[in-house]
């Protein structure tokens, strides 16, 4: 068994040697929190800060801190590390690692432990910490007190960033200085390290720290002795993996000359984490995009908003369909893959962590020519009928939306519109309202984060605050719901002498949850077959007052009722973008729930009267010129 260097107490050079091997993966950012039995992390968490190889976050909620981490690496595109100490710290991030593993984000977990002459003694705060995350981590090593973490580290972050190593016999526990290793590529993911640390856990006498916090990297910095690693950049922004960056297309990704493509009624839809060549398929192969907003591919000329109303009038007309990323908000969309009446075909480059294989019913593919040859190009008309109908669906939502007060959809597509740098959108309400609403822009103008790997609502707070420090300058805007807000209300605190984000929060404040109503519980409410049952276990009412979270929290605070109102404020500059120091800023726009149900058959209504022609003359040989012709709603009174 190795052991770490002797210039100090055994534990602390443990976790020394962590925090070096960290740094040297390229890992910057480690977020902390407090405890007893992890005290050697801290103590060298601070060294590390003070050489200025780690940014260090304290955060005394671990739940929090996972999902702030998660932040981090989604905006980053590097891995981040998160540790806690021993006991029920450990299970709170399990939340932070089911989300990662499903969205495939390099988290590295360091979890302190009691040592082995401990365990199963009823000693305080120990537990059964290896393996406690399960199939939800890539890989779990547990560290005995006294050996160098560095070995089984450095194979572990490998690990979190899609790089699996063996020698025929099993995985190594290290790569340095091992010849006929054999290297292949794994899905990224979490990985966690619980490492034992036995008494001293303080330095030892005299040893001494310069200053309580010194000169962290920056967080696009490249620093280190490893460099840029797999999935980073020198500048800190991801590199273009295939799906889910936000680097510009590669026009020489699809080689096969499309005029020897047949021609098709194909439709390429961009699930979360698409990326933008998603839309250069589109594009390239003149079919009609049907991107979610967290696909990023939301732009260009062929990306068609309310597409989960036209599913329905085109769906008879459509050939083929290719996925990119991973589709996780429409049922219509649900549908059309799920029914097996229409080939179809996902598009996997490199493995992912978010289906097991065999389960899928689309032909799996991961080589772009073959590809272009299952989607052809684009039969005539098609797109056109596409574009068409997204135009009049657009209108006819307008006319909807436009003519009443302000809504969830109305915030959704003012903030949409409004945003640039990032956009994180919370789960529930706020994304689909968004998916409705937003309207795709030519080029993009934000890059959007959520947490869609399993689409909780739980630290969506916490999400946003480290996307928003891991890009640093800039303003990040999070729009979520008032009961997700209120989930991870805790994610607003800060500890004296943590960096301040510069942050709006847009809460969409109805006084509940309102996405049950449109869903099969709204029919069942009314009916009133279980009375108040749904608005009291599914809407869960509340009253409480964001004014006041604000002041406890020292965020500043603004209180929206109207459309023109909320133009304003998210046209104002945000304090950060000034010049000043960043800000938080809560932005509580007070919205009506009762009518969600309605007003969603209202607009299903006015657009599939509106787009019912259109979609009629799809596959007619004067498709294209019927399609240039206008479609302009009904008044949205008549629809009531």
């Amino acid at each position: 068994m190795r052991t770490p260097a002797d210039d100090g107490p055994i534990s602390l050079n443990a976790a020394r040697s962590a925090l070096q091997t960290l740094a040297e993966g390229g890992v910057r950012h480690l977020v902390l929190c407090p405890g007893s039995r992890s005290a050697p992390l801290a103590y060298a968490a601070a060294e590390a800060e003070e050489r200025g190889e780690l940014r260090v976050h304290v955060r005394v909620d671990e739940r929090d801190a996972g999902f702030t981490a998660l932040g981090l690496s989604l905006a980053s595109g590097r891995p981040v590390a998160v540790a806690t100490t021993s006991g029920t710290a450990v299970g709170e991030l399990l939340p932070a690692i089911m989300e990662a593993n499903h969205a495939g984000v390099p988290l590295v977990v360091l979890s302190a432990d009691r040592p082995e002459e401990l365990r199963g003694t009823g000693a305080n705060q120990t537990t059964d910490q290896p393996g406690l995350f399960g199939s939800h981590v890539r890989l779990c090593v547990d560290i005995p007190a006294g050996q160098d973490p560095a070995p089984e580290l450095r194979r572990a972050m490998l690990t979190a960033e899609g790089i699996a190593a063996s020698d025929g016999r099993g995985e190594l526990p290290g790569l340095g200085g091992v010849e006929g290793i054999s290297v292949h590529a794994v899905a990224r993911g979490p990985v966690h390290l619980n490492i034992a640390f036995r008494d001293p856990l303080v330095p030892g006498p005299g040893a001494a720290l310069a200053s309580t916090r010194g000169s962290a990297p920056d967080s696009g910095s490249a620093g280190g002795a490893g460099g840029p690693q797999r999935g980073g950049s020198e500048d800190g922004e991801p590199q273009d993996r295939g799906t889910g960056s936000d680097a510009g297309p590669r026009d020489e990704v699809f080689f096969t000359p499309i005029d020897d493509l047949p021609e098709r009624r194909t439709v390429v839809i961009a699930g979360h984490d698409a990326g933008p060549v998603a839309e250069e398929f589109a594009r390239r192969h003149g079919l009609p995009l049907l991107a979610e907003p967290s696909s990023n591919a939301r732009f260009g000329p062929h990306a068609v908003g309310p597409y989960r109303l036209l599913l329905a009038p085109f769906e008879s007309h459509i050939e083929r369909v290719v996925v990119f990323g991973r589709p996780t908000l429409s049922r219509p969309v649900e549908r059309l893959l799920a029914g097996g009446a229409v080939p179809a075909a996902l598009y996997v480059p490199e493995p992912v962590g978010w289906f097991d294989v065999g389960r899928r019913r689309e032909r799996i593919i991961d080589e772009p020519e073959d590809l272009s040859l299952f989607a052809g190009r684009g039969a005539p008309g098609w797109l056109d009928a596409w574009r068409a109908a997204g135009a009049a669906a657009e209108r006819s939502i307008a006319g909807v939306l436009d003519a009443g007060p302000m809504t969830g959809l109305l915030l959704a597509r003012q903030v949409w519109a409004a945003s640039r740098g990032a956009l994180v959108i919370g789960s529930s309400n706020a994304i689909r309202d968004a998916d409705l609403a937003g309207l795709p822009a030519g080029a993009p103008a934000a890059r959007i984060f959520a947490n869609r790997g399993l689409a909780g609502i739980d630290g969506t707070v916490a999400t946003a605050t480290g996307v928003a420090l891991a890009r640093g300058a800039g303003r990040t805007t999070l729009l979520l719901g008032d009961v997700t807000f209120l989930h991870d209300v805790g994610g607003l605190f800060l500890g004296d002498g943590e960096v301040e984000p510069d942050l709006d929060i847009v809460v969409l404040n109805d006084g509940g949850g309102a996405i049950f109503s449109t869903l099969e519980h709204g029919l069942v409410a009314e009916s009133g077959r279980y009375g108040s049952t749904v608005e009291r276990f599914f809407g869960t009412p509340h009253r409480v007052r964001l004014d006041g979270l604000a002041a406890a929290y020292r965020l500043d605070y603004v209180r929206v009722d109207d459309p023109a109102a909320l133009r304003a404020v998210l046209d104002a500059r945000a304090p950060g973008e000034s010049g000043g120091r960043p800000r938080r800023r809560i932005v509580d726009v007070a919205i009506d729930r009762t009518d969600v149900r309605a007003l969603h058959r209202r607009i299903a209504s006015a657009v599939a009267e509106a787009v019912a022609p259109i979609a009629a003359g799809a596959t007619a040989p004067d498709a294209a010129t019927a399609a240039d012709q206008p479609s302009s709603p009904a008044p949205a009174t008549a629809r009531h």
